[in-house]
């Protein structure tokens, strides 16, 4: 791994940081445009991640990824400046859109499960 004995306030290249946390450089770059993960720029436009910014960076990962919650629920966490929840279901924000119908969810249900017995 890229990175490994590095002092933990040192910082990281955005390739150390996708490699630590296992995804690619694009979604840390898409990540700076929907949280406030804001890297440090210098010559050719290299980002430099801070401490701080490798820990905002490990849990929006952690939360997407483990955790289950969708890029709004992230922001509205990360607005709300609450702490890491434990992941319940109630905590994490629904996928299916306001007004589904329970009726629909079996349909998309029986669909699923039909195509997969295919």
């Amino acid at each position: 791994m890229v990175g490994v004995g590095k002092d933990p306030q040192a910082f990281r290249t955005i390739g150390e940081l996708a490699e630590e946390l296992g995804v690619a450089q694009h979604i840390l770059r898409y990540w700076e445009t929907k949280f406030p993960l804001r890297p440090l720029q210098r010559a050719g436009n290299r980002r430099y991640y801070r401490p701080a910014d490798i820990e905002l960076a490990r849990r929006i990962h952690r939360l997407l990824n483990e955790q289950g919650y969708t890029i709004r629920g992230v922001q509205k966490l990360l607005k709300d400046g609450g702490a890491e929840p434990e992941a319940s279901p109630a905590a994490i924000e629904p996928a299916v859109a306001p007004g589904t119908s329970t009726d629909d969810l079996r349909a998309i249900r029986a669909a699923l499960a039909e195509a997969l017995d295919s």
